[in-house]
């Protein structure tokens, strides 16, 4: 490979790293107007500052898909952002994991004595 080709590669990827550089995963209880608008996709300050008008109105959100009852957030844009949403400590559960889990499987039971 050429030194060429190699210094411009490695230039091409120095400047395409922040566009495919996933974001830090935000809690929309806690985090701010700038902290919102800056990790999820598609928000932006207007939309970044209802969610927190409808927050500090309505009290915290309790799951991700409340998120749908702020002026101008879409399904879609729950949906495209929900890795990245936290309601606490943990990560937002997905539709697919929000299900109750199956219960363990019973034990089998001891042989009797002899």
């Amino acid at each position: 490979m050429s030194l060429n080709l190699l210094w411009s590669t490695l230039v091409a990827l120095l400047f395409l790293a922040p566009l495919v550089a996933s974001a830090e995963p935000v809690n929309i209880n806690t985090a701010d107007a700038t902290a919102l608008a800056k990790a999820l996709n598609g928000v932006g300050p207007a939309k970044a500052k209802a969610i927190v008008n409808y927050r500090d109105k309505n009290g915290p959100f309790k799951t991700v898909d409340q998120l749908a009852m702020v002026e101008g957030i879409s399904q879609k844009l729950i949906d495209k952002n929900r890795a990245d949403i936290r309601l606490g400590d943990k990560a937002a559960p997905d539709k697919a994991s929000a299900a109750p889990a199956a219960p363990a499987p019973a034990k089998p039971a001891a042989k009797p004595a002899a």
